[in-house]
């Protein structure tokens, strides 16, 4: 499976990457797009379970790294809650 990096920019302009351990995320997100902060979380959160629960089937554990790529992404969101209008935008996905 090949490592892959989600590059975000933030609605505060602040620009963040995070990892997966497969490829997957580019079935769920496409660079150049921008997501509302609630669906792009909602999104992030099948993505992420989706990569890590490849690990687990080749290797029979689910990978950390996705884990705490996916707590990151939630906990940032969280400064966001108060902004409906805001969105997420999708940077890169590379490997």
């Amino acid at each position: 499976m090949p490592e892959t990096y989600l590059h975000l920019r933030w609605p505060d302009g602040r620009a963040t990457q995070y990892y997966s351990p497969s490829s997957i995320l580019r079935d769920y997100f496409k660079p150049g797009t921008s997501y509302p902060v609630p669906e792009f979380v909602r999104v992030s959160r099948k993505a992420f379970d989706h990569a890590s629960a490849r690990v687990k089937e080749i290797y029979g554990y689910s990978c950390s790294r996705a884990a705490a790529s996916l707590a990151a992404i939630e906990h940032y969101a969280k400064g966001f809650s108060d902004q409906p209008e805001a969105a997420v935008t999708v940077l890169e996905i590379s490997s």
